[in-house]
C-alpha cells in the first residue's frame, strides 16, 4: 500500500518541523495570498519562541519588546500558573503590527500548525495591518519596534537615575488612563516614531529654558472676579474640552518633571498605536480566518498537503469558529472570529452567486463576480461597527439564528423585541452594529475646566447615556492616579447627556506623591 505522506509534491511530512520546511510552506502560502487573493502585505519576520516566550508576550500586551512593569509579572504569573495546570491554553502565534510584520509562532506547534498560523498572521494579519485605513491613519508601523526599544531604554534609564518605586508610581497613573490616552479623530498624519527619541532630547533642552505659560491667566490680584474673555483665554490656552486626558497632564500638569512627562507620553503613544485593533477586532480576526481557511483548503486541492494535516487544521479551524448559543454555559457574547470569519464567506457568495435578496440588500456589488475584490475593499475602508452596518445579511442572521432582546431595568421581564421579518433585519444589523461602537462602550469623560483663580481644582466631566453611572470604586481610584499626575484637587461630575442635569459627583484631594 502506497504511503501518502511519500507522495511527490507534499510540502513537508508528519508533525515535526524544521526551517526548510517551513521555508518551503511560506513560499506556497504566498503563491496563494499574493497571486490568487490578491494580498498586499509589509515584509514578513517569523520568530520561534517557546511557550514561556508566548506567556511573556501574552503579559506584555502581546509585545515582547516592551518595558518592565509589575503588572505584567503578575499577569504573567496568573497566566503561567492556569496553562501549567491545563484551564487555558495559549495562543499559536502573536503578530506584531509593524514593519517588517513580526510573527511568533511556538515551538510546540506541529507542522501543519505552523503552516495554519503562517497563513493567518503573516498574511491574513499582515495585509489588514497594511491595508487598513486605520491603522494607516493612526499607526507607524516602520518606527514601532525602534520606539518601543527607545521606550524601553528610557525607562530603565530613569529607574536608574530616579528610582524603580518612584517610575512605577508613574506607570502606574498612566496604564489606568491608557484608554483615555487617545485622540479619537484625526489631528495630522500618524507620527513618526523613529524622530521621538531624538525629539525627547528636543524637548529636554527645551524645558530648560521654557517659561510655562499655563499660569497666565491667573488673577493678580485675591478675590477679583474673572471676566468672561479670560475664562475663554484660559480654555483657549488650555485646549479644553480635552477627551484625551493622558495628552492633557504631559503637557499642562504644573508639577511633573520632564522624565515624568516623557513616561506619560510613552504610554500615550503605545496606547495610540492600539487604537485601531479596538475598533477592528472582528474584521481584523475575520480576515486573518478567511484568509488561512481559503489558503489551507487551495494547498490541500493543489496537494501540497495531505488528507492528515487537512484533518488537523479543520479540528483547529472549527474549535476557533465555534460559536455557541445564547443558552450555552459556555456562552459569553458573539466570538469575533466566528462573526467575522462567517461575514467574510457570506461577502465572496453574495459577489459570486447572490440570490433575489441579496440583491435587493446590496444592490451596489451583489453578483459582481469578484469575491476577493469585494473584501479586500472591506477590509480596507470598514472598521467593526460600519462593516456590520453595511455588509451584514438577512441570510447570514437566520444562519445564525440571531434576535434581540431588549433588556430595561425598569421592566420585570425581557422582551424579544427583534425577530427575522424586514424590520426585524435592519433593528438586528444596527444594534449589533451599535455593540462594536467605541464611542458607546466606553465612557464619554473630558477635562472640562481648572479652577485657576481659586485651588486649581481639575474639572472632569461623564456625560452619562442609558443611565449608565461610573461603578464608585473604579472612578476614585482612577481620579487618585489623575490627582497624583495633576497635584491638586480633582472632581469628575457625571451629567446626563440629554437633560444636563448632575446626577453624580466625585472628588479627590490633590496629592504631590509623584514628587516624592
Amino acid at each position: 500500500m502506497l504511503n501518502q505522506l511519500s507522495e511527490p509534491g507534499l510540502l513537508y511530512e508528519g508533525a515535526d518541523w524544521d526551517y526548510d520546511k517551513i521555508k518551503r510552506v511560506y513560499d506556497a502560502i504566498e503563491t496563494v495570498a499574493r497571486g490568487e487573493m490578491g494580498l498586499d502585505i509589509y515584509p514578513n519576520q517569523i520568530e520561534v519562541i517557546t511557550s514561556e516566550q508566548m506567556l511573556d508576550a501574552y503579559s506584555s500586551i502581546g509585545m515582547p519588546l516592551m518595558y518592565k512593569h509589575w503588572s505584567f509579572g503578575k499577569h504573567f504569573a496568573r497566566d503561567e500558573m492556569l496553562y501549567r495546570k491545563g484551564l487555558r491554553g495559549l495562543a499559536y502565534e502573536i503578530v506584531i503590527n509593524s514593519s517588517p510584520c513580526i510573527s511568533y509562532v511556538m515551538e510546540e506547534n506541529s507542522m501543519t500548525m505552523q503552516t495554519l498560523v503562517i497563513a493567518h498572521a503573516a498574511f491574513g494579519h499582515n495585509h489588514f495591518f497594511k491595508n487598513n485605513n486605520l491603522f494607516r491613519q493612526w499607526t507607524d508601523a516602520k518606527g514601532i519596534l525602534d520606539y518601543l526599544e527607545f521606550a524601553k531604554n528610557y525607562i530603565s534609564r530613569c529607574e536608574d537615575r530616579y528610582g524603580q518605586s518612584a517610575v512605577e508610581r508613574v506607570l502606574d497613573a498612566a496604564h489606568a488612563l491608557m484608554s483615555h490616552g487617545v485622540h479619537r479623530y484625526p489631528r495630522k498624519t500618524a507620527p513618526d516614531l523613529r524622530e521621538e527619541e531624538q525629539r525627547e532630547r528636543e524637548r529636554q533642552a527645551y524645558q530648560e529654558k521654557m517659561y510655562n505659560d499655563l499660569w497666565r491667566t491667573v488673577p493678580t490680584k485675591p478675590g477679583r472676579p474673572e471676566a468672561s474673555t479670560a475664562v475663554a483665554e484660559r480654555k483657549a490656552l488650555l485646549g479644553l474640552p480635552e477627551e484625551n486626558i493622558l495628552y492633557f497632564l504631559e503637557k499642562k500638569a504644573p508639577r511633573l518633571k520632564p522624565w515624568q512627562r516623557e513616561l506619560l507620553r510613552i504610554v500615550r503613544h503605545i496606547s495610540q498605536y492600539f487604537y485601531p485593533q479596538k475598533q477592528t477586532k472582528l474584521m481584523n480576526e475575520g480576515c486573518a480566518t478567511y484568509t488561512h481557511y481559503y489558503i489551507m483548503n487551495r494547498l490541500h486541492q493543489k496537494g501540497q498537503i495531505n488528507e492528515g494535516a487537512m484533518l488537523e487544521f479543520l479540528h483547529s479551524h472549527t474549535a476557533v469558529v465555534f460559536q455557541p448559543e445564547f443558552d450555552d454555559p459556555r456562552y459569553s457574547g458573539i466570538n469575533p472570529y466566528a462573526l467575522g470569519f462567517a461575514m467574510m464567506q457570506d461577502i465572496a457568495r453574495i459577489a459570486s452567486d447572490p440570490t433575489l435578496e441579496d440583491r435587493e440588500w446590496f444592490p451596489d456589488w451583489a453578483g459582481n463576480g469578484d469575491p476577493m475584490g469585494t473584501l479586500r475593499d472591506a477590509w480596507a475602508n470598514f472598521r467593526d461597527e460600519s462593516f456590520v452596518l453595511q455588509f451584514l445579511s438577512p441570510a447570514l442572521m437566520r444562519k445564525l439564528r440571531l434576535f434581540q432582546v431588549r433588556n430595561d431595568a425598569t421592566e420585570p421581564e425581557l422582551v424579544v423585541e427583534n425577530i427575522h421579518n424586514e424590520r426585524g433585519y435592519r433593528s438586528l444589523r444596527k444594534a449589533l452594529a451599535r455593540s462594536y461602537d467605541i464611542a458607546r462602550l466606553e465612557p464619554d469623560i473630558q477635562i472640562v475646566d481648572v479652577d485657576l483663580a481659586g485651588d486649581r481644582k481639575l474639572l472632569l466631566q461623564h456625560r452619562v447615556t442609558n443611565r449608565i453611572l461610573l461603578d464608585e470604586s473604579d472612578a476614585r481610584a482612577v481620579l487618585r492616579h489623575i490627582a497624583n499626575l495633576w497635584g491638586y484637587e480633582v472632581a469628575l461630575i457625571e451629567v446626563d447627556a440629554t437633560s444636563e442635569a448632575v446626577l453624580k459627583e466625585h472628588t479627590v484631594a490633590g496629592s504631590s506623591v509623584l514628587l516624592g
